[in-house]
This record gives C-alpha cells, structure tokens and sequence, in this order.
C-alpha cells in the first residue's frame, strides 16, 4: 500500500513526494482510512510509528475539502501535547505536510512571552498545537476560545496522566464543542487511561499496532550490574568502545543530568543536559546542537523520552533506570526509529534491581546481561573529576528568598521532597510538568501579610 491509495488531497500528495514518503506505516495504515470517515480514534502505537502522520495527514485533508477561514481568537484544529518540545515537533511535522496549501499553524507553551502568543491568536489559526498549562492561561486571558474546534488531538496521553494533567485536560474537555471529531493516541493503555479515553472520544474506532507496552523488536538490549557510584566510569567506557552515532542518555533526576554532563566534560567528551530546570532557549539549542549532530551526546530526563523525535539515534543508555515500567519503553522508543536498529544498554544498581524486575515483567522481555569489563576497579580509579558547576546551578549563590520561593514551587534549586524528580513519581511529575509547561502557574493575588498595612490602607480609604 502507498499513500497515494488513501485518495489524500493532491497539495498534501505533493508534500509527501517532496519529503520522499511513499509507504505509510502500520498505524498510518490503519488510522487514516478511519479519520478520513470522519470517526473518533483511538490509537495504540509504540512512540516512533509515525503516529504523528496518522493524525495529522487526514485532519489536514479535512480541513482543505471543507474551507473555511479561521475564527478571531479560535483554531480549527487543536492538538494537546505533554511537552514544549513535542508540540514543537507536531507543528513542524502540520506544516511540513501542509507545505503547499495557506493552512496556517501556531504553537502556544510556556518558556516564551504569552504576549507574542496573544498577538498571533488575534486572527486566528487553522491548526494549534499547545500544552496543557498554556493553553488555559490564554483562555483565562480571553486570548483564545474552543467552540470552534472541529478536530481534536489528544496525543501522549498516559504521559499526560503521570505529568498530572488530568484536571486541565477534564477543563479542555468541557470547553469544546459537542460536535467535533476526536483523535486520541497512547503508547500504552492502563486502566486510567481507558477511563480518559471515555471522556473523550464517541464510539470510537481502536488501532493498536503493537501489544501494549512491548519494547521494539529491532532494540538490542543489554543490562549491567555496577554501584552507583561506579556508574560515570562504566558510561566512559562504553562510550569509548561502542560504536556510537547519537546516544541519549537517561537519568531520573535533573541534577543527576546535570552531574554526568559535568563528568564528561571533564574527560573531555562534549554534551547537553536537557531537563525542566533548563530554559527553553536552552533546551532548544540543546535540541538542534544534537539534532543537528554538532553533539553526540543528551543526557535527558523522563521528561523527554517522547519529546525528542531525533532520526539517527543509535544508542540509549539508562544510566539510571527508571521505576516506572512504562517509561523504559518510551525511553528506548527514541532509538530504532523507522525500522532502524538500536542499541538500549541499562546501568542497575543494587537499589535498582527492583525496577528491573518490573520492567521485565511488563515488557515480557529480559536484556542480556553484561559483565563489567577487565580492569574495570582501574577505570573507577583514574576517573577524571568533573567540571566545577555554575554558581548558579541548584539555586546556589542566589537570594535566599528567591531560593525559597523556586524551592516552594518546585521551579528549582533546593526543592523539597521528590522536587528532583522529572516524571518518575506523579508528585515530581507535576512540579516537572509545571516545568515543562513554561511554569504557567495562575498568578496568586497579594494579601498583605502585615496587619498595619491593612489598617492603613483602610484608614486612606475612609478618609477618600
């Protein structure tokens, strides 16, 4: 089968031609057929499938069949993303295929001045794409309105639930029109997720094209037992003798992330930290630096196992494992992409087996086990130190107020109980999520703490 039997509309042909793609994949096969009859979805692939294509192809197709222009302030299509860097990657993704029509796209996430966002709503869009935390400030605002969606996208829903999206998404849900279509797309399909699903979606139509949570078959996965504390010389090693294109690597904590970059550096291999602590402008360069190749080398947390959608990814290293089952499969998802091979290699320390177990019995797969590599006591030893950190990282060197506040919520520095976390547990999740989700926390009104204040004012009132 190739795309052109789907009967898409020819500007959109014409875009796949000039991207080369000629064979849909297994979901695209199975999802654009429905979408193009106008039923609710309900897709179940593995990240790397091409879900994005699934959804995206016929929704653009509808829109081009059926013109209409935009409503001030609205959107004709809305597609919710758990993070900056997937929506980004959607929108590029709309606007490569709708490359030859007028069909305009906008993406709408924290990190970036919501005035600019307002400015571009102001006419209104064909296709947005946005997070979750965003999205509400700018209907909050009276910048953005959803009577007039037509399409609905809900992708990366059980990364949603573990962000703790799950009230914002039940808010959307109510603000959209009752007649619309709905698309929704998971990597795996838990009993909360079913339960989502419901809110959403109008007899609708199930693809699945993997069982859930597998791992992909092309993935060669190893495990090695090391301490935790002989983990960077084990990454240096591997990193010398394997063959490695690309490689991300895992960790469960921002600081984490930051500490291995630091190790590199100080051996003299260059890399990136990408995680909710950093800037967008950071994560963004980070982003393009590897995508483009300059870096070989991104040490990422869970928050961006399915938000870097990066060809060429030859290797995945969890330095830490994860401990939740799920997100080992969306981490190694990053390699092997389009029926490419991968390697996944897994760092397990003695506290970690446990979450080995889980992964094993989840995944229904065992990776084999490597044994740590002659002289490897002497590796541990001649380790070089790593680069001294910035002043600033981790809140050090700043106000100490300022540091209370960041720590309060969970926007950096010292943060309280599982603040470090980056999508592992719900409670990090959502400080994460806030994050990755340019910290769009509803501004609180002041309330001035000092009773005299109070008074004051009350007295310069009364005497007005």
């Amino acid at each position: 089968m190739e795309f052109k039997d789907f009967g898409l509309h020819a500007d959109i042909e014409r875009a796949l031609t000039a991207k080369r793609y000629t064979q849909p994949t297994p979901i695209q096969q199975q999802a654009i057929p429905v979408l193009l009859q106008g039923r609710d979805l309900c897709g179940i692939a593995q990240t790397g499938t091409g879900k994005t294509a699934a959804f995206s192809l016929p929704s653009l197709h509808h829109m081009l069949s059926n013109p209409k222009p935009p409503v001030p302030r609205g959107c004709r299509m809305l597609v919710l993303s758990p993070t900056r860097e997937l929506a980004a990657q959607i929108a590029q993704s709309c606007r490569d295929y709708g490359r030859f029509t007028k069909l305009s796209v906008s993406t709408v996430f924290g990190g970036v001045p919501i005035n600019r966002q307002i400015r571009e709503l102001g006419q209104g869009v064909d296709i947005l794409v946005a997070t979750p935390g965003r999205l509400l400030d700018l209907i909050d605002q009276r910048a953005l309105r959803l009577d007039d969606v037509d399409i609905f996208v809900l992708d990366e829903a059980d990364q949603m639930m573990d962000m703790g999206f799950i009230h914002s998404l039940r808010r959307v849900a109510k603000l959209l029109p009752a007649k619309r279509q709905n698309l929704f797309f998971s990597a795996t399909m838990p009993k909360e997720i079913a339960a989502l699903a419901k809110q959403f979606l109008e007899d609708p139509v199930t693809v699945s094209v993997t069982p859930q949570a597998t791992t992909a078959e092309k993935i060669r996965q190893s495990v090695t037992f090391v301490e935790q504390k002989e983990k960077q010389a084990l990454l240096h090693h591997v990193l010398q003798t394997q063959d490695i294109d690309r490689a991300l690597i895992f960790t469960r904590t921002k600081h984490g992330a930051d500490r291995v970059v630091r190790h590199l550096k100080g051996a003299g291999i260059d890399a990136f930290a990408i995680h909710g602590n950093k800037s967008q402008a950071q994560r963004t360069t980070a982003l393009q630096a590897f995508r483009s190749g300059k870096v070989k080398l991104l040490v990422a947390t869970d928050i961006a196992a399915r938000g870097i959608d990066v060809s060429g990814v030859s290797h995945v290293i969890n330095f830490e494992i994860p401990n939740v089952p799920e997100q080992y499969v969306h981490r190694i998802g990053r390699t092997a992409r389009a029926g490419a091979e991968g390697v996944a290699i897994s760092f397990v320390a003695p506290d970690e087996k446990a979450y080995l177990r889980d992964i094993e019995r989840v995944t229904r797969t065992r990776a084999e086990p490597v044994k740590l590599p002659e002289g490897f006591s002497e590796l541990v030893r001649n380790l070089p130190k790593p680069v001294a950190p910035p002043r600033d990282t981790g809140g050090q060197g700043r106000n100490p107020q300022r540091q209370r506040e960041d720590a309060r919520r969970g926007r950096g520095g010292q943060a309280g109980p599982g603040a470090q976390s980056d999508g592992s547990q719900r409670s990090g999740a959502r400080r994460e999520g806030g994050a990755v989700d340019g910290q769009d926390q509803r501004k609180r009104r002041f309330r001035p703490r000092n009773k005299s204040v109070g008074a004051h004012k009350g007295a310069v009132k009364r005497v007005g």
